[in-house]
């Protein structure tokens, strides 16, 4: 991958939304309307619950609307084949073997594929080479053995220092997310903070503001 070109600092912000079953999914759409709508957010990327595949679409439907009013990518956890069928963004998978290379085939160039579950630098490495649009560093909880602040923030400063590919840093927190912005990742994806938060719209203000201020005084 070529060296990674000198750009005025930028960190955006993308969601995750807990994993949406049929059930969960229509009360869950408000609140995302909401939060999407509170601060500029660059993506969100779609969780389903366990056997909730076959549903998708009166999951997704709802999501999609209120992220195209609020000029967000919707990116779905996953099958790259729902993508088009269901008129979402992108896809997002784990690892760097078949599941990616299927999506890239299927996918590219017209719509988004990210790739995440990247334990070791070597995996990285490997998806930006294999064209991958985006590498995600840190998971949801319960999705893969979480990574450390620590090395987190390493493998941030890392790849942004060498690497043009876009990556993602996942926070646990508002400060984290400030730390991971100023370490100099492009976007920083947040989950529990925004939803369980008391105001899902105000959440999204304050990471929005903490990681516009990280990145410009990181750089």
């Amino acid at each position: 991958m070529p060296p990674k070109p000198v750009h005025p600092p930028r960190c955006s912000l993308t969601l995750i939304t807990p994993p949406l079953s049929p059930e969960s999914a229509p009360a869950f759409a408000g609140i995302f309307a909401e939060a999407v709508a509170a601060a500029p957010v660059a993506s969100a990327r779609v969780r389903f619950a366990p056997g909730a595949d076959g549903d998708a679409r009166a999951i997704v439907a709802p999501l999609l609307k209120a992220a195209a009013a609020a000029d967000c990518a919707l990116i779905l956890d996953g099958d790259p084949r729902r993508v088009a069928r269901l008129g979402a963004d992108g896809a997002h998978v784990e690892g760097v073997d078949e599941a990616l290379d299927a999506a890239l085939d299927s996918l590219k160039p017209e719509r988004i594929v990210g790739a995440g579950g990247l334990r070791m630098r070597d995996d990285a490495m490997t998806a930006g080479e294999k064209g991958a649009d985006y590498v995600m560093f840190g998971e949801p909880r319960g999705e893969t053995p979480s990574m450390a602040l620590e090395l987190l923030l390493e493998r941030v400063g890392w790849w942004a220092e060498i690497f043009e590919t876009p990556c993602v840093a996942y926070a646990e927190s508002i400060d984290a997310a400030r730390r991971l912005a100023a370490a100099g990742a492009d976007f920083v994806a947040a989950d529990d903070i925004v939803w369980r938060a008391a105001s899902p719209a105000e959440a999204v203000r304050a990471l929005h503001a903490a990681i516009s201020v990280a990145a410009a005084e990181g750089a």
